[in-house]
């Protein structure tokens, strides 16, 4: 008796939405989050099933070659922005502000939330400071548009902190961010991001509010998770932050395979015959014969 083998059904991923982060905070369930900036590392985080995908200012660092992020502008974004949206379906998709894109006024800081929603393909943005972006906050969120907070090391800021360094690591400083990060939840952020902060500050923010935090360089207290995927990925060999875990090493593989590319193309064994198209035999006497014959082809 033959038996018929059934294909299964493809499975499609529900959306990650904000009312998803929540949910996930209630049931203790952690969030995962990673950053891309391409097509092609979007398509494989959503197929993988990656919670949340971040199009970073990141980029201006690890894509653009920038000292820092402040370079940045929203054209950049949106370009990247776009590509991202093209590759993931089911991630949540945030879009992070540019520096002096929300800063000015409130309406422009609208303006430009809403170009990473009808331009970008994004689901919602991040901002960066706390009490001092209240007024933008609330604004953005009244447009319809969900917004997720950003606390501690704040890299747009990175010249009025001093350089890249961890925040809240005194107990003004860490009062002052417990605060901040209360007001962000009051102003209706669905999320906060906690740079740079020390663990146990780390944990004991997110037990105080009801909305999920994502850590980086923050601890496990943290209600999600988010890296710089050039960085997890071993791709971005200028400095590796020392909250970074190296999933692989990529950055060295690229580099042997160049290498052995090049190689290859100087000792000309690449292309081979498994790389190269050929005519079949008959066609090529035939295109032989035919130039051959004519005038002035030397024959």
């Amino acid at each position: 008796m033959s038996t018929v083998s059934v294909i299964p059904p493809v499975v499609t991923r529900k959306k990650v939405t904000t009312l998803t982060f929540r949910q996930k905070k209630e049931r203790a369930e952690p969030i995962s989050m990673l950053t891309a900036y391409d097509y092609s590392t979007a398509l494989v985080m959503d197929q993988v099933g990656i919670d949340s995908i971040l199009v970073g200012d990141s980029l201006g660092m690890v894509v653009l070659g920038y000292e820092n992020t402040l370079p940045v502008t929203m054209e950049e974004m949106l370009h990247h922005c776009r590509a991202v949206s093209r590759g993931a379906k089911s991630s949540l998709l945030v879009g992070d502000m540019p520096f002096m894109s929300y800063q000015v006024s409130t309406e422009e800081a609208v303006r430009n939330a809403g170009r990473f929603l009808q331009n970008g393909g994004m689901d919602c943005v991040k901002l960066e400071g706390g009490r001092e972006r209240l007024a933008a906050i609330r604004a953005i969120i009244q447009a319809g548009i969900p917004v997720m907070g950003h606390l501690g090391l704040t890299p747009q800021s990175v010249h009025l902190l001093g350089g890249f360094r961890a925040q809240g690591k005194t107990a003004a400083a860490a009062k002052r961010l417990l605060e901040d990060a209360l007001m962000l939840e009051e102003a209706g952020c669905f999320a906060i991001v906690l740079e740079s902060v020390p663990t146990q500050l780390a944990e004991y923010i997110s037990s105080k509010l009801s909305i999920p935090t994502i850590g980086i360089g923050a601890g496990a207290g943290c209600d999600g998770q988010v890296l710089v995927s050039p960085d997890m990925l071993g791709m971005f060999d200028r400095f590796t932050p020392k909250f970074v875990k190296k999933y692989v090493d990529l950055h060295a593989g690229m580099e042997k395979a160049f290498v052995d590319y090049m190689e290859d193309v100087q000792t000309h064994q690449f292309p081979g015959a498994e790389q190269s198209i050929f005519m079949d035999a008959g066609e090529w006497q035939e295109f032989l014969k035919n130039v051959q014959s004519q005038p002035g082809s030397g024959d």
